[in-house]
Order: C-alpha cells, then structure tokens, then sequence
C-alpha cells in the first residue's frame, strides 16, 4: 500500500472514497487529513498487535510509566517519520495537490499537559519505542486539557481546550477492558479464619474506560501503548445520588488538568484525578500480569511501575491495598513487592510542588487508602525510632502523615527503590539539602538521571533543512547515534558549511516570522537576532528579569542618541495557571511593553516584543529551529533540570543561562566559550534563604537602571493601566524580591551586551551555534531511557530492529 507513491495515491483516493462517500474534489482538509490518519493508523496495527503479542508470550519484564501529563503535540508527521513513510505520502499527496503540512496544521495538539513534565513524558515514550524496550505510558484523557489560551487586550483569557472536537484518529475505546474506581464509603474490618480483612463499603465508583495510542518507534518494529483513561458514570448512581450531579462530578474527573485547587471542591477533584489515574492503571497493570503469571508473587520480577513526581504517588498504597486486600498476602511480602516495584522521579526543589493533602480531605475521600498510608507511616517511623531514638526532630521532619498532612514526596521515597533527580545539580540539591535526612537513611535509593529530549522529534521533524545539511555533511550514523554529532566541530569554522547553516537558519527565522506576523500582525526584522523564552510562566523561571532588561534598553535607546544595538526581536511564550495572579500580571506586563516597543518609531526598528499566544508543541516546532538565543535565566536551585535548554541547544541557539538544572551540564559539553553564564550559584541562593544578607533595595539604591525601570511599574510609564503592575513593584521591593531579579540584573545586563557583540561577529557566531548542536547528542532521551532501563527498571531490548 505505501510501497511507491502510485500505490499510496491509489489507495488514498479508495480509502477517502470508503470512509466519506464522496469523490476526492468534494473533499475537505479535515477529510483528507482523518484518511490518512487512519491508513497510518491500520498501517501500525499488525505491528502493534505484534508487539503485544510479543510481549505475552516471551514474557519479558514490563515497564509501566504513570504520569499526570503526556504532552504528546501532533502525531500525524511524527508516525509518518518514525515508519519511514514521511516522503512517499509528501510526494503522493503533492501529486493529488495536497500540501502535508497543511494537513498537520488541522492536526489539534493533544491537550493532555502543561509544560516540561508532560512533554519530558511523551519524549521517554518515543525512546522507549525507538529503542526497543518493552514500556508504556498511561495517563489521563483528558477532555480538555489544561486551557486554550487568548491574549485579550494584554491579559490572559483562559478558553476550554477542544483537542477533541473532531475525535482523535490515533486512539482506540477498549470498553470491555474498562474497570471500576471507588471514592468516599467507609471500611468494614471482618475477621475471616483468624485473619482481619478490610473492606470498602458504599464506595462511590465511578467508571474508568481505556483509550489506547501506539507509541511507534523510529524505525523499529516495536508499537508501544499509551493507556489514557477516561472517567464515565456506571450504569445506576450509587447511594441512590442524583443522577445529573452523579453525572457531572463522574465527568470533572476527566475534564480538565489541574483543576483549581485553591478550595477544597478543587482539591477533592485533584486527588480524585490522582487516584482515578493510578487504580485504573494498577488493575490493568495486574490483570495482564496475571493472565500471563497467574498470581503476583513475582510482580516485582516482571513488572515496573515508575511514577513520574508525585502525583501518581498514590500507586503505592494502591498497590499495598491490592496485595493485602485482593491477593491476601501478608504485610510483609506486599510491602517487598511494592518497594521492589516502585520508582520515582523528582522534578522539582519548590516546596509548593510537594504535594501535601489535608486529612480531612485524604480520609473521607479515601478511607482504606489512607489506612494503609497510615500504617506505612507508623512502620516508618518506629524504623526512623530504631535508628535515632529519641530525635523527635528528626522523626517529626521526615514522617509521612504530620500537622494534618498527608506528606506526598515522603510516601514517594518510603515505598519506592529508586529515588532520582533530573539534572546532575538538582539531584545533588535533594541529596543534601531539600532531602537530606532522607539520604542519611536511603543512601542506596538517591540516583542523577539528567533528562533529555527525542532527537527525532525536535530535530528531525522540526528542523527537516538542519537534518539534511547534517547527513550532506557527516553522514546518517547520528541519527540512531546522536552523540556522532560531535563530527560536526570538524566544520565549525568551516566558511562552505557555515554558510550553508546561516541559510537553513534564516530559512527557519522567515518561517516564523510569517507565523508572527500572521497571529500578531507584527513584521519583523529576520537578520535582526531572535532571543527567546518559551516556558511555562512562573515567577522562579524569571520572564521578568528578561522583560525588565528590555524596559532598560528601551530607556537607553531613547535617551542616549550614542547608543548603538544588534538589532533584536525578543519572543515570549508562556501559559499562567488560571489561579496564579502574579504570573498573569507578567503576561499583561510583556504584552503592554509589546504594545510601547513596537509602536514607537524611534525604537521599532532595532527593537521588538513579541507575545505568542497559546504556546504549544506544534508552535514550539517552529519556534526552537529558528532561535539564536535561548534564554534559561531562572533562579540558580530552583529549575530541576530543564529540557527546552536542550531543545534550543540541538536547533544551534545558544543558552544565555544561570548555573541551574541542565544549564550546568550544557556548559560542560558545549564549553565556556559557547555558552554565555551570569549570576548567582546555586550555592549563593541557598546560602541567602538560609542565611539572610540579601536585601533588593540595596540593588534598587545603588543601581539607576534598575531603579529607573522598578519605578517605570507604578509611575505612569505604561499608559492607561493605572495600578495594573503594583503587585510587580511590591515583590521586588516590598518582600524583597524572592527570586533575586534586582540581584542579578546587572549581571544579566552585562552578559547581554556580550550576546550583542558576538552576534556581531557572524563568522564567531556561527561557530558557536554550530558548537551547540555538534554538542547536543548527550541530552536525547534515548541515552536518559537507557540509563532508566538498565539502572532502575532493569528491562531489555526486545524485538529486532531495523
């Protein structure tokens, strides 16, 4: 069928026929694009059953990946290039006078996460497919996903997310796989032949129903699955409840990521997520475990479940009450299977993002749940008692149920063998600080695994005019081996080569600047030098620190007529939480400077802002390809790792970054002279929350520019926004700047003004950018999954590859 392009041609035309009943003149984009979605699809099926059919019958040891989010961006292109099927259909449809990348635009991305977490999910799933591992993903279907995102006269408006509107070609409903979840009810202790059992009665339950995505590995024969649940009513309302409320709050499990947890409705929602997502996922994970083992005393031996942070968490009480309650084992033996079945990744140093649950919300909502959690506490610290009798202290720090908390992160690492950061610095960060107590007790358990992003994804498909320059030049060994992109310093400095990648760089830059120009109206400058941050928003993460130094340029351009600078298009992206006032008070200061910058005659022409609304995947795609530089300025300790630091680097732009997440480990491959590093160490933040000394009006006091620019929040600067930016002034100088922004401007100033005079230096620049992607091959998922395959789970490859 997709042998030759006659062949796919023929058989295009006969499937649109099949499926719509009209001929090919009558059709529509979204006609064309559900055809071809669902003959790549078919075209997966015989490898997709092959490989599950695999893994029955040898047997091999399973992983299981549980996270929240799989940001997963568009799947049409990416399975035409993992099949090898991209140019046959290109050129097919060319000949019909369909334009592919017109089809992927009426592609939705799928709304199924926020930011790095998610995507960092989706790119593990593509390597453990690509590398031919047995592992799978199950998540959340979400309806909506996180939000669709509007810029309204500056502000962020949140809509509902519709990724779902016209069905998802890629997912198949496996009703008869569906399982039931319990909430609420309460726990009946029966003696039953001298053994207590426990029981959960007048539950709650709601149905949990399964939507299988293949997972296609770059030129394997392997088909993973991503397992997304979705919640529906049963078919009688339990408890006689009322039908449309039974109904509606069934559905909310499955509506949105992260719901609003700023009140208790919101909170009850979230863990109900929570635990929706990984009993669903633990009765799958064992129904298929015992169909092929009969029972689960080796469940450990066959099966890892790794839970990515912590909101799957609640897999290991899960797991305990399955063991204990279904299976009768004893404490014992379900808690060595738990421990031995369970790992866990660590994604941030924030204390905000451990996640910790009133009792009085946990209990009633859980009730056997929180039993066993319960008992893992008291097991845990008569063990902490055995070791440090009498440290209270100690015990009272580390204990996992404390002050009316259910402590998240500490269940994480009690009933889990392996406990991992995600960038070198911030395991060394949990090792000694955030988690200390926890190493002094679990050594053996703390363990780096840096993150890392699919090649194939963020190099292959969003830079197709990068990747064949490449193969011209070093061949196609990199590509199944990304570290062979070290070939590339060999012609860094080469002049042939380096103006043959200026002219695939400027070819990405035009493509996005018609993208700009088409959703803002803006033109810019393509030669000018296209500095980005595209991130979530958060205060840590410091878009602001970004927008005050162009406030500062802005002033010096206007008022020093000797003032000179590289002309520069700065680019933002960035998605607030609907409930996080402060971040949406930054997207309305970025977007009330655009409007300022943009518009004045004297600047607009060596200076722009521009606000992309909706940051996504398939806009990140065109976004890191055409970047010069890439901006990775949060607060030194506070970026677990990063993974758009890497995504850049691999496009050849260059990281303007403080020593934090995957920064540090960017500089040590790439070298001091490619990299450009300004302010405080993690060690200087840390000593500062620890210690004291820091105080931003010292910084406000002595520096004109940032005094100039703090006061241009609240002195009439911005027009007709009156006390829009107060809050803004208030956090650097009031509370006294809790990111140190003041602290590092003057660094960050400086450094820039050294980004300027080397993007002056085209042949310098050149060789720098080159530099980054010669040096990028460390940070692919691919080397990331291995590590996690071989150290922690303990898989082997299956299958062959090809």
């Amino acid at each position: 069928m997709f042998s030759s392009k006659e062949s796919f041609k023929a058989a295009f035309l006969e499937k649109l026929e099949m499926m719509y009943g009209k001929s090919f003149k009558d059709s529509t984009v979204r006609d064309q694009y559900n055809t071809l979605g669902h003959m790549v699809r078919e075209y997966i099926s015989s490898r997709w059953i092959a490989t599950n059919e695999r893994n029955r019958t040898e047997n091999t040891k399973q992983t299981y990946y549980l996270s929240i989010e799989f940001l997963l961006g568009r799947l049409l292109g990416s399975n035409l290039l993992n099949l090898d099927l991209l140019q046959v259909c290109k050129d097919g449809l060319e000949e019909l006078g369909i334009n592919l990348d017109e089809l992927e635009e009426s592609e939705a991305d799928a709304g199924l996460g926020n930011g790095g977490l998610g995507r960092l999910a989706a790119c593990f799933l593509d390597s453990l497919a690509s590398l031919n591992l047995p592992g799978h993903g199950c998540g959340i279907r979400y309806k909506h996903g996180l939000f669709d995102q509007k810029i309204v006269d500056g502000y962020q408006v949140e809509l509902p997310e519709q990724w779902l509107r016209h069905d998802n070609v890629w997912e198949l409903r496996r009703h008869d796989q569906a399982v039931e979840v319990g909430f609420w009810g309460q726990v009946e202790a029966v003696n039953v032949n001298g053994r207590l059992e426990f029981r959960h009665v007048n539950a709650e339950t709601i149905m949990a129903v399964p939507y299988d995505m293949p997972v296609v590995g770059y030129q394997t024969d392997t088909v993973n699955t991503l397992r997304l649940w979705n919640a529906e009513p049963v078919p009688f309302p339990p408890n006689n409840k009322n039908v449309l409320v039974y109904k509606r709050e069934t559905e909310a499990v499955s509506e949105f990521l992260y719901p609003d947890d700023t009140h208790d409705e919101g909170k009850i929602l979230r863990l109900k997520q929570q635990y929706f997502l990984v009993s669903a996922s633990l009765r799958n994970i064992i129904r298929l475990h015992k169909e092929r083992n009969g029972n689960l005393h080796n469940l450990h031996e066959k099966i890892a479940i790794h839970i990515n942070d912590t909101h799957p968490v609640l897999a290991i009480p899960e797991l305990m009450r399955i063991l204990l309650d279904e299976e009768k084992m004893d404490w014992e033996e379900a808690w060595h299977i738990t421990v031995h079945t369970i790992s866990y990744t660590n994604h941030t140093t924030l204390s905000e993002a451990l996640e910790k649950w009133p009792i009085h919300i946990f209990q009633p909502l859980l009730p056997r749940i929180f039993m066993i959690v319960d008992e893992i506490n008291e097991r845990f610290c008569k063990n902490l008692w055995d070791t440090y009798p009498y440290d209270w202290k100690r015990i009272e720090e580390m204990a996992i149920i404390a002050h009316g908390l259910v402590k998240m992160a500490h269940l994480a690492i009690v009933g889990s063998h392996s406990v991992n950061g995600v960038a070198h610095i911030h395991t060394e960060i949990l090792k000694q600080r955030e988690m200390h107590l926890f190493h002094e007790f679990y050594p053996e358990k703390f363990n780096n695994k840096t993150n890392g992003i699919a090649h194939r994804r963020w190099l292959f498909k969003a830079n197709p005019q990068l990747t064949n320059l490449i193969c011209r030049t070093i061949g196609t060994d990199w590509m199944k081996q990304p570290n062979e992109l070290r070939a590339l310093l060999t012609v860094k400095d080469d002049p042939a080569f380096q103006e043959e990648f200026y002219r695939v760089k400027q070819g990405n830059k035009e493509r996005l600047a018609s993208r700009i120009y088409q959703q803002t109206g803006i033109s810019v400058d393509t030669h000018s030098l296209f500095d980005v941050q595209v991130k979530r928003l958060h205060a840590y993460k410091r878009q602001l620190l970004n927008v005050l130094h162009i406030m500062y340029l802005y002033n010096r351009l206007k008022e020093d007529t000797g003032f000179v600078m590289q002309p520069r298009t700065f680019i933002f992206g960035a998605k607030a939480s609907p409930g996080y006032y402060y971040a949406k008070k930054i997207i309305k200061l970025i977007n009330e400077l655009a409007a300022k910058v943009n518009h004045d005659p004297q600047t607009k022409d060596v200076l722009r802002v521009i606000f992309l609304e909706n940051y996504r995947v398939s806009l990140a795609e065109e976004i890191f390809p055409a970047a010069d530089v890439s901006e990775q300025i949060s607060t030194a300790s506070k970026e677990a790792s990063g993974t758009g630091n890497m995504k850049f680097m691999m496009n050849g732009a260059i990281t303007v970054g403080t020593m934090d997440g995957a920064n540090v480990e960017i500089r040590q491959e790439v070298g001091d002279e490619n990299i450009f590093i300004f302010g405080l160490t993690a060690d200087e933040v840390l000593n500062y929350y620890k210690n004291g000394g820091y105080r931003s009006t010292d910084y406000y006091h002595h520096d004109w520019r940032i005094r100039k620019v703090v006061n241009q929040l609240v002195s009439g600067f911005f027009a007709d926004v009156g006390a829009e930016f107060e809050a803004i002034y208030d956090s650097l100088l009031i509370q006294n700047d809790e990111y140190f922004v003041l602290r590092d401007f003057a660094p960050y100033a400086d450094i820039q003004e050294q980004v300027g005079k080397a993007y002056s230096d085209k042949r310098r620049w050149l060789s720098m950018s080159i530099s980054n992607v010669a040096s990028s091959g460390f940070f692919t998922s691919d080397r990331t999954i291995a590590q996690y395959a071989q150290d922690i789970w303990r898989i082997e490859p299956a299958g062959v590859l090809r």
